[in-house]
């Protein structure tokens, strides 16, 4: 993959947590870690893709380069297309090149908040 074709460019977002005031930690609101170059595309085929669509989620793969930064995005991470503002769920990620150049990132559109 070349440079040119990493058209989109994705935020991470890792959950914080906060105090309920209680001395209770409790899940708080998205908190942006990194913006990154990167390649958004759908899933395509499948009775699960299909039935997701149905309901409205949209299965994609979030192909980024690696970096000290990606290295740390884990499932239950928001990825978030800065430019049309979708957001999407980090189901898995994937290291297909075995390389340590590029690896995708699983996501559902339609799913995160």
């Amino acid at each position: 993959m070349t440079a040119g074709e990493m058209r989109e460019r994705v935020a991470f977002d890792r959950r914080t947590t906060v105090d309920d005031g209680y001395g209770n930690p409790v899940t708080g609101p998205f908190v942006e870690q990194f913006v990154v170059d990167a390649r958004i595309s759908p899933l395509k085929g499948g009775e699960a893709v299909m039935a997701d669509r149905l309901t409205g989620r949209q299965p994609v793969i979030i192909k980024v380069r690696w970096s000290a930064a990606t290295a740390q995005i884990h499932p239950g991470w928001q990825a978030r297309d800065v430019r049309k503002g979708t957001p999407f769920n980090v189901t898995d990620i994937a290291n297909r090149d075995e390389k340590k150049i590029y690896f995708d990132v699983l996501a559902v559109a339609g799913e995160a908040t």
